[in-house]
């Protein structure tokens, strides 16, 4: 009786690890809603609870463990290997990180500014491109992904190039000038709310931080989406957009980015 009872238990937990390790991660991989809600609502608060940690501090021990110390494209590597074997998380992505590289090269910026930081991925991605003497600004409105942000940035070894600043994307635009001293930004990355985009661009236009020329570049622009501010790109003659068909952050399921060049 106990027997069977023991092998029944270790069944149903073989099966659990199936379903959970294998197939449900696989069934997911072409639904962008269905891998948000599995990858950020299921996986991510059972595993806070099971390690007593956070997502972000788990991708910050990864970093630590096996990126080297002022290689900024080993931490990138890092990230990239813990969020395809280990855990999921929503940066920019290894797929949509080499678009997001060509972008910035070709901007070649000397001021740059980034709406939502998380762990600094995308942060440690732009900043080691910028040419010497170049600042990246990057806004963080959750004090916990700035503080794991901020070691993420030091181990790369471009804390010297990156500001980051916690707090709201509507409080602190209007006053870039006023606490940098910058003048217009030459390139934006979009990756916070997604509902800050629009708001955010405008004000950026707003506040005279975009001159002809400058780039805005918005990810997740289909999943989760930000119909209102492609709506807006696309059809204003303030812009001159393109976009980058990919997939979203380490699934098969479509995404984009979209680059708007401000003609002023």
């Amino acid at each position: 009786m106990w027997l069977y009872f023991l092998s029944a238990c270790a069944g149903g937990v073989a099966v659990l690890y199936v379903l959970y390790s294998w197939l449900i991660p696989a069934a997911v991989q072409y639904s962008g809603w269905w891998a948000l809600l599995w990858h950020d609502v299921v996986v991510e608060r059972t595993l806070d609870v099971l390690t007593g940690s956070t997502r972000p501090q788990r991708l910050l021990s990864a970093v630590q463990k096996n990126a080297t110390r002022g290689d900024a494209q080993s931490v990138i590597s890092a990230i990239d290997h813990f969020c395809r074997h280990k855990e999921w998380a929503m940066n920019v992505g290894d797929e949509k990180g080499p678009i997001l590289d060509g972008v910035v090269s070709e901007a070649n910026p000397g001021s740059a500014l980034e709406l939502g930081t998380y762990c600094g991925y995308s942060t440690v991605r732009i900043a080691r491109l910028l040419p010497p003497g170049a600042l990246l600004i990057t806004l963080e409105f959750n004090p916990a992904y700035a503080a794991v942000a901020r070691q993420v940035i030091a181990w790369a070894g471009l804390q010297d190039k990156v500001r980051l600043v916690e707090g709201p994307s509507g409080d602190l635009i209007p006053q870039m000038k006023e606490l940098f001293g910058v003048q217009t930004f030459d390139f934006v990355f979009l990756d916070h709310w997604k509902d800050r985009y629009l708001p955010d661009a405008k004000l950026l236009e707003e506040c005279g931080l975009l001159r002809k020329g400058s780039v805005l570049l918005a990810d997740n622009v289909i999943c989760p989406g930000t119909p209102e501010y492609l709506e807006y790109v696309r059809n204003s003659p303030r812009y001159e957009s393109r976009y980058f068909r990919s997939h979203l952050e380490y699934t098969r399921a479509e995404d984009g980015l979209e680059k708007s060049v401000f003609l002023g």
